[in-house]
């Protein structure tokens, strides 16, 4: 056990969920520690051996090897301040035993730094690792594959829909595109947040003043913590607005739930297509993964879709939940931190997994099933819209109506209708040409 006394009577205080802080947030806040101790070194506060050990020690615990050590429930104190002190003591312990310096919790390893500005750096950081490295490489896997299944059905026409009736003609592949660009719009959403991550509350200690930290501290941590992700950090240029509020967390929240969205309406329009197979819409088949009932044998569910569905309405209550969190706490401090980290990093990393699944079980792997396309292609009564212009609505309404009640191919209730040349109504009618 590396932790301490102050862990010891966190444990003892919250003995809520049994679900820990996240591994990711663990982490990056870890990264904040070690970028800490190279600045308090650079601004000649901590000497050079007390430094060296704290760095590495954080990089042990950067590299996991350490995570069963921390131990906090997420509901807990709202500053986040009973983990980032699970972290400062063991930290302070790893140095002691494996280093050999004598390192103080507070003293060393939270030199220049309160809760209240490491916590909520640690969200952004975590954020920004999760969003850059983790959901949005799997988004743009999942834009590729859609983009190369649009291009293959460019040519396979399909009945379009609205209000989940027949509608005009349409491809598969323009169906697909219009999910690719979903994707892709969801994206660059996302990457519109990381310009406020990047600015952290670091340096601005408890309330924003800097109390206990050299002015220049928070300029040389994010440098260190730049070098240590890869990914350029600043100091926020108002420490008072970083330290009281969460609304970038809520911005990012906004934009996972959009993404939520869209994964769930392109995961339900899948599961239409792929109804049936005899019973329903029957245009697609995915494949069999697992049996589909306990009871009906032969059945096949689309199981990944279902999955999905589930994952986003996770996604779109972690939403809510940090919608409540973000207005939460008064003046000069948010005190819902520990709960917002949490419901962010899950809503990543289920969107994440939901995109990969969605990519190799799904998009790249379903078949077309031709014969029903077509099959109700010819007799869409809806095609009657390209002769509109010719005919007029009231006439093409007839026309329609008929072809409906008759069950008939709308060119043959057409030609009966109409004196259009039949070549004329077959290349007016072709659905090749509608779409």
């Amino acid at each position: 056990m590396l932790y301490g006394k102050e862990t010891k009577k966190a444990l003892d205080n919250f003995p809520i969920s049994g679900i820990t802080m996240p591994t990711d947030f663990i982490h990056s806040l870890a990264m904040i520690k070690k970028a800490c101790a190279g600045a308090n070194q650079e601004t000649g506060k901590l000497d050079s051996k007390r430094a060296k050990a704290i760095k590495m020690a954080a990089t042990q615990v950067i590299n996991g090897l350490h995570d069963e050590q921390f131990v906090l429930d997420v509901f807990q104190t709202g500053s986040g301040t009973s983990t980032n002190m699970n972290m400062n003591e063991v930290l302070s312990e790893l140095c002691r035993s494996e280093y050999g310096e004598t390192v103080h919790p507070n003293d060393h390893v939270n030199m220049s730094q309160s809760s209240n500005d490491t916590i909520p750096s640690a969200i952004h950081v975590s954020v920004y690792l999760g969003l850059k490295n983790n959901l949005i490489p799997s988004l743009r896997l999942l834009s590729d594959a859609l983009m190369t299944r649009s291009n293959s059905l460019q040519t396979t026409i399909k009945t379009g829909r609205t209000h989940l009736m027949d509608a005009l003609p349409m491809t598969m592949g323009q169906e697909l595109g219009a999910w690719q660009k979903q994707i892709v719009n969801n994206i660059e959403r996302l990457e519109s947040s990381y310009s406020r991550l990047s600015k952290l509350a670091l340096g601005g200690s408890a309330i924003g003043t800097g109390l206990n930290s050299s002015p220049a501290f928070s300029a040389s941590a994010c440098a260190e913590l730049s070098e240590i992700t890869g990914i350029t950090f600043s100091p926020n240029d108002n420490f008072f607005e970083a330290i009281s509020c969460q609304d970038t967390a809520v911005e990012v929240s906004g934009h996972l739930k959009t993404l939520a969205t869209s994964l769930m309406k392109i995961s339900n329009d899948i599961r239409w297509q792929n109804s049936g197979p005899l019973a329903g819409l029957g245009e697609i088949t995915l494949p069999e993964l697992q049996a589909g009932s306990s009871i009906m044998p032969g059945k096949v569910n689309p199981v990944i879709p279902e999955a999905v569905c589930m994952a986003c309405a996770q996604v779109i209550g972690n939403d809510m939940t940090i919608t409540i969190a973000g207005q939460g706490g008064n003046f000069q401090l948010n005190t819902y931190l520990p709960v917002i980290a949490y419901n962010l990093l899950q809503s990543i990393n289920i969107l994440a997994n939901s995109a990969k699944l969605l990519v190799t079980k799904v998009i790249l792997t379903f078949e077309v099933n031709q014969e029903n396309l077509q099959s109700v292609l010819a007799y869409n009564p809806i095609l009657v819209t390209a002769l509109n212009s010719l005919i007029g609505y009231e006439k093409a309404t007839e026309i329609a109506k008929r072809a409906y009640a008759t069950k008939k191919p709308i060119i043959d209730v057409a030609k009966e209708m109409t004196d259009i040349d039949p070549q004329e109504l077959s290349k007016l009618l072709d659905p090749q040409n509608l779409v």
